[in-house]
């Protein structure tokens, strides 16, 4: 059952239109989302990373093994958002796994079409097994994670990854993904005006600015059309009042179909990429701890 301030919460939101109900506003969105919102705890070390020219920044709150690292791929709709957005959804993270989070900025659409963010995602990867934040230095586990756009990225890396031979990372994290650029799932339509956080109108405008046409179904930039033959378990968690949670439905059960351990969690009443929301809300605090245990249970491999 859905929590007092979750209630609470949605309410709030609901007083304000959904992004792209009025409307895409690409610039306002990219203000937004670029935006840096600092920890509070100051003991947490926010540490800025080169990667090959790539910008970045690394988080570690207190306790965090920095040789236990993730790459956090930011959402934005492939278009916008930032490392610096994030921070506090990367040291709530970096605390309750005990790990270092890189934040890398990958390069947005329009004016850097796919497969740039791609490429630079995997520049980030083959970085972060060798680099950590203090330096040069291999890495004892790494996971891949993400959220919305993110959250795409996050399972196109993973099959990219292994197409091209790569070492794979112990897991992925994907948080609402957008893993669908056809647009084809039925929570599109179903879910538009219980949707807080977007309206159906602005995904083909994310699509449109992305991709060139006659790519939706490029598995690397719709993921759902992958093959998960082969890859690393992964968690998928999605909000329950979300136009794109078939996106996440939908992908896991052709991972499934494929053999890949994959698991599904849809959190009543929940909204787009909701663990991002600072203060957390009690689901959000829960879902960062079911991260947490899937990154313990990758480790010590007796889950």
């Amino acid at each position: 059952m859905i929590s007092p301030e979750s209630r609470e919460y949605l309410r709030r939101l609901y007083e304000t239109p959904s992004f792209g109900a009025d409307g895409f506003d690409l610039e306002g969105l990219r203000a937004g989302m670029s935006a840096r919102r600092d920890p509070c705890d100051l003991s947490v070390r926010c540490l800025k990373a080169d990667i090959e020219d790539i910008p970045g920044e690394w988080v570690l709150a207190p306790g965090a093994d920095a040789s236990l690292r993730i790459l956090y791929l930011h959402g934005g709709g492939y278009v916008s958002g930032s490392g610096a957005f994030y921070l506090p959804l990367a040291v709530h993270i970096s605390a309750a796994a005990r790990c270092a989070v890189l934040l890398p900025d990958y390069r947005l659409a329009p004016e850097h079409r796919f497969p740039a963010g791609l490429e630079d995602c995997v520049t980030a990867y083959r970085w972060l097994r060798q680099n950590g934040p203090d330096g040069p230095g291999s890495s004892r586990s790494v996971f891949i994670a993400g959220d919305s756009a993110g959250g795409g990225l996050t399972l196109a890396l993973l099959l990219a990854l292994r197409d091209r031979r790569i070492p794979l990372p112990q897991g992925g994290i994907a948080l609402s993904p957008f893993a669908d650029l056809t647009l084809s799932g039925g929570s599109v339509r179903l879910e538009a005006e219980r949707d807080p956080i977007m309206h159906p109108r602005c995904l083909p405008e994310f699509v449109r600015r992305y991709i060139d046409p006659g790519q939706e179904r490029n598995p690397l930039a719709s993921p759902l059309f992958g093959d998960y033959t082969g890859l690393p378990p992964i968690l998928i968690q999605v909000g329950e009042r979300e136009i794109l949670r078939d996106d996440s439905l939908r992908t896991a059960e052709k991972a499934r179909a494929d053999g890949c351990e994959i698991t599904c969690e849809i959190w009543e009443g929940m909204f787009h990429v909701f663990q991002s929301h600072d203060p957390l809300l009690p689901e959000a605090r829960a879902a960062i701890a079911r991260i947490a245990g899937f990154i313990e249970c990758r480790l010590d491999f007796s889950c």
